[in-house]
């Protein structure tokens, strides 16, 4: 980014998968790319439910933090320059307030502004199975130029553990950032016999 650092959006909301919004902001750690987290108040709930992290732990992993509520943070203005936004994990909730436009939220009103600008809006959905509002609310967020990601394990990275399949996902979130992380095996890689270390 011309005459500044790059800067990435991390939204995180209540669906289930916290895990993988940790692990990218731990990957984006010393990538050059400053983070600026938003987490609802939705995913705070579902952080204690699903992790052991505390608030402050999960917090800690961003380079900035903004409330939820906080409609008056940069992040609000288009005028904010970053290299794009990620939520991660999406709920259907936020998923039907960016598809509609509804900036009731920090994190919405961002991705409001990052389609708005043109920039790169990735939304790691979390929910299944799917009904036709969630499918509709996905085909009109892409027709706005948002990228829909389901966390679907690349198996074909043979992944040993869940922290494998979650560190995959995490690193090919970052892919479509042009963002480079080590460690992230890609298809037609070699992959270790058994017994084998990496």
């Amino acid at each position: 980014m011309a005459g500044g650092k790059k800067r990435l959006v991390v939204g995180v909301t209540g669906a289930t998968g916290i895990a993988y919004a940790a692990r990218l902001l731990e990957m984006l750690k010393g990538s050059g790319v400053e983070s600026h987290l938003v987490v609802s108040r939705a995913a705070d709930i579902t952080r204690t439910q699903e992790t052991g992290m505390s608030a402050d732990e999960l917090r800690g992993l961003a380079d900035v933090n903004h409330a939820p509520g906080n409609i008056a943070a940069p992040l609000a203005s288009g005028s904010f320059r970053t290299i794009g936004m990620v939520i991660i994990p999406c709920s259907m909730k936020t998923l039907a307030e960016v598809a509609t436009g509804m900036g009731e939220s920090l994190v919405s009103r961002a991705a409001d502004v990052t389609l708005k600008e043109r920039r790169r809006l990735v939304l790691v959905t979390r929910e299944t199975p799917l009904n036709l509002i969630h499918l509709r609310n996905m085909t009109a967020a892409t027709e706005a130029g948002a990228i829909i990601f389901p966390p679907v394990p690349a198996l074909y990275s043979a992944p040993k553990t869940i922290d494998d399949m979650i560190s995959q996902t995490a690193g090919r979130v970052l892919d479509l950032f042009d963002i480079e992380v080590s460690g992230l095996r890609r298809w037609g890689e070699e992959i270790p016999a058994p017994g084998r270390q990496d």
